[in-house]
């Protein structure tokens, strides 16, 4: 009895977004109409500039931080090379 409602349940949902595929694709419509209106070119160039920063935070997050944990180990490197030559030293007396 599960089995049968889990593939209703797959069925409708299937036919649902079949059924809202047209109303996704009206969307790119919308901007090309837009796009050629002059009154509204401003809107669509703040659309374009928003997506692309949008697509360019990821890359910037990431090499952020990348950058900041490689500097991290730079300097723990760093100080425990200092470390160990104070007690290559230390030893030596």
């Amino acid at each position: 009895m599960n089995r049968l409602r889990g593939i209703r349940v797959a069925v409708l949902a299937l036919a649902a977004c079949l059924a809202w595929a047209g109303v996704a694709a009206a969307c790119p419509t919308c901007k090309d109409t837009l796009a050629h209106d002059p009154a509204s070119a401003n809107l669509v160039r703040g659309y374009a500039y928003s997506i692309l920063f949008m697509l360019s935070m990821p890359p910037l997050i990431f090499s952020g931080l990348s950058a900041y944990f490689y500097w991290e180990v730079r300097k723990a490197k760093a100080r425990q090379a200092t470390t160990s030559d104070t007690a290559n030293l230390a030893a030596d007396r």
